[in-house]
């Protein structure tokens, strides 16, 4: 095995890894490799379809287009970072309130450390309602709407018209990717407007994102960090976006 194959199978790895990446990460992952030479790389791949080339950066194969993935996938990715996440978050919630909790892999994990105590939690997370299950105390709220199979979640207007009747205290939001010219964003449309809609109901936004989130530009944004209260995450975001949050008074956990 020669060394240009060697390196595009390192790169198809760390792309099916992270799912999701941005050339700039892949650039930092091959520091002595030129940019032309891993675009040419990128196109090859793309070309016998093991990688899907997006805007600014790469897909896995394995990821359906159009969603954000499979849950099941995801849930085993940067375990330890979404614990961390987790952990943090759990400092942040309050017995006595109305929360939304979003889908996703990072709130799932959230969900399952979730202690036993009332609140009002309404989640658009199957996966998240499956680990609230074995509580006795909080009141858990599906919205109606339409499945997506792969990430287990509810989205759509029926689930959006449902929480445009709540007020919420606080909403956690899974987040796919956050690029500086499109802020925060996910792959499907219907999930963005609902997102948007969390966001408008309630006091307190706090998003839940792993370092591996930024400079990932995903097809529609949901908001930007104006909107965002809280950000939760691993402690390993870059100065640059840590510096973006001092600007516009975001609290990063």
């Amino acid at each position: 095995m020669d060394s240009m194959e060697m390196r595009r199978n390192a790169i198809v790895q760390l792309i099916n890894e992270k799912e999701t990446v941005s050339f700039a990460q892949i650039k930092k992952k091959f520091p002595n490799v030129s940019e032309m030479t891993l675009r040419t790389d990128l196109k090859a791949l793309d070309e016998e379809k093991k990688i899907l080339r997006v805007h600014g950066g790469a897909k896995s194969v394995q990821v359906i287009v159009g969603t954000d993935g499979f849950l099941n996938r995801k849930s085993v990715h940067n375990i330890s970072e979404k614990k961390e996440i987790a952990r943090k978050a759990l400092a942040l919630l309050k017995p006595d309130t109305t929360v939304f909790l979003d889908s996703g892999s990072t709130a799932t994990a959230f969900a399952e450390q979730i202690p036993d105590d009332s609140y009002l939690i309404y989640t658009t997370g199957l996966s998240c309602a499956t680990k609230l299950a074995g509580l006795t105390k909080p009141t858990v709220m599906i919205p109606g709407g339409r499945l997506n199979r792969y990430s287990q979640s509810v989205f759509g207007i029926s689930a959006i018209k449902e929480l445009e009747r709540v007020n919420f205290d606080q909403a956690f939001l899974g987040v796919t990717g956050f690029h500086p010219s499109v802020g925060f964003s996910c792959g499907i449309s219907d999930e963005a407007l609902l997102k948007q809609t969390a966001i408008r109901q309630s006091d307190q936004v706090i998003a839940l994102m792993d370092s591996s989130k930024i400079d990932v530009k995903c097809s529609f944004s949901f908001c930007g960090l104006a909107d965002i209260d809280i950000i939760v995450s691993d402690g390993k975001l870059p100065e640059e976006f840590l510096e973006e949050c001092r600007k516009y008074g975001v609290q990063v956990l």
